[in-house]
């Protein structure tokens, strides 16, 4: 797998990522912590080594896909491919995060839509899913660069930053891809 446009890298995470991972992520805490998933009622410091070994864990029984976002040769941010689905369903759920000063260089519309195309081409998914919170206006950017539809809106769906969070849901299919989605940047 690499997956490379212009000087955007995909590649999957590596148990050799922990320590820049940890450094970008402890770096821009304040930046990343209004989008990052907590749990309720509970405060512990940022593992990221459990975090790889996870995404290598789902990688290998096909459930899940963390990929390294590099710019340049630098890791810049992350791209988490969760809950795919085989059979009837055939889709998934991307997240991502970048860090903040590699923000607003076109660097996460790249990633995404080199995901995108990876699991419509490649892993043969149906569908593809991105929920974003409603604040979060970066993100909301991204998938309207890259023709997402939106869906509706899930009430209190993702514990982050102390409370339940609304997110709206934005999706694609296979069929609504002629190409690649990098054409549409």
């Amino acid at each position: 797998m690499p997956l490379i446009h212009q000087d955007v890298l995909l590649r999957s995470v590596r148990r050799r990522d922990i320590r820049t991972l940890e450094r970008l992520l402890v770096a821009d805490r304040e930046w990343l912590r209004p989008w990052e998933a907590s749990t309720p009622g509970v405060r512990y410091p940022l593992d990221v080594r459990f975090m790889v070994n996870s995404l290598i864990a789902q990688a290998r029984n096909e459930s899940g896909l963390g990929l390294i976002i590099e710019y340049q040769g630098r890791i810049v941010g992350q791209i988490n491919v969760a809950g795919i689905q085989r059979g009837s369903l055939s889709s998934a759920t991307i997240g991502y995060w970048i860090c903040k000063n590699a923000a607003g260089r076109n660097i996460t519309p790249i990633a995404v839509a080199l995901t995108i195309d990876y699991l419509f081409a490649e892993a043969k998914l149906h569908r593809v899913e991105v929920d974003i919170r409603p604040e979060n206006t970066p993100s909301l950017r991204v998938v309207e660069k890259l023709g997402l539809r939106e869906e509706g809106l899930k009430k209190r769906f993702i514990h982050i930053d102390g409370d339940w969070r609304d997110h709206r849901i934005f999706a694609i299919t296979n069929e609504e891809v002629s190409g690649s989605l990098l054409t549409r940047l």
